[in-house]
């Protein structure tokens, strides 16, 4: 694939990135990928100043897990993972650095700005920058609790990850509006920033109509549990009401508690499923 160049950012969002990861490193990629092939991956020491490849233990997963989920837990340098969507961050390069893949280039410039701010504010709340590290040996335990195929197990696991995830980006973002009484909640300064904020919004607008006809989805097999655990997850980020079960992942409960609350949670409902 074609390198890298350093993206030059759009006010509203060199402020973000100011306010939230002022040390990271932001790049254009010249391709798309899910992920980077490793002489594509080496090429981002030349732009940082160091690497640093995580590892985890190959125990974490299932048997039966997915090749690619166990190249990432080895100790290949291993950068995004499918599913990461348009804009990819990693704390494995010093400082750490965005990648916003080629399709970027055809991504409406308001989302864009979104997907950019987002990645600033979730270095800035040290979350795991994947699904695997926040299940850690919660893992195979999620995997146990559903009858669920590898691939779909790995889907459900990221969506609930992003939603874990969205319950505390939120507050950012909604923090953001010009009438907002609150904080970013996580030691900045209130950061007013209407143009994002606004983008946070319409975002969450355009999943509010297939919300609400979730669950009736599911239960005459017009969308698989799994897609609709998606819609719902992304949901959680823009704060917008989820229908029952997923209105669980909703929960101050959820955001405390974390890989525990969420095996529970798939455990539950899948009984429920199955009855």
């Amino acid at each position: 694939m074609a390198g890298f160049e350093r993206r030059t950012l759009a006010p509203p969002v060199a402020t973000v990135r100011e306010a939230y990861a002022p040390e990271c490193v932001v790049l254009d990629a010249g391709a798309d990928f899910e992920t980077l092939p490793p002489e594509a991956a080496e090429e981002l020491g030349l732009l940082v100043d160091a690497l640093d490849p995580a590892a985890y233990p190959a125990e974490w997963l299932p048997d039966d897990a997915p090749a690619q989920l166990r190249r990432y837990a080895g100790s290949d340098f291993t950068i995004g993972m499918p599913g990461d969507g348009t804009v990819v961050w990693t704390r494995q390069t010093t400082p750490p650095t965005i990648i916003a893949k080629k399709r970027a280039e055809g991504t409406p410039e308001d989302f864009l700005a979104f997907l950019l701010a987002e990645a600033f504010v979730e270095l800035s709340l040290d979350v795991p920058e994947h699904f695997l590290p926040f299940f850690g040996e919660s893992y195979r335990d999620l995997a146990a609790a559903t009858p669920l195929a590898p691939n779909e197990t790995y889907q459900l696991a990221a969506a609930l990850f992003d939603a874990w995830v969205g319950v505390q980006t939120r507050e950012v973002f909604r923090s953001w509006a010009d009438d907002a009484d609150t904080d970013a909640g996580i030691g900045t300064e209130p950061l007013s920033n209407p143009e994002i904020h606004a983008a946070w919004v319409d975002a969450g607008d355009r999943l509010v109509g297939r919300l609400e006809n979730l669950p009736s989805e599911v239960a005459r097999g017009d969308l698989s549990f799994t897609a609709a655990t998606e819609y719902a997850c992304a949901a959680v980020k823009h704060d917008l009401d989820l229908p029952a079960p997923f209105s669980a992942l909703d929960t101050a409960a959820y955001r405390d508690h974390g890989p525990s609350y969420a095996v529970r949670w798939a455990e539950k409902t899948f009984e429920k499923l199955g009855e």
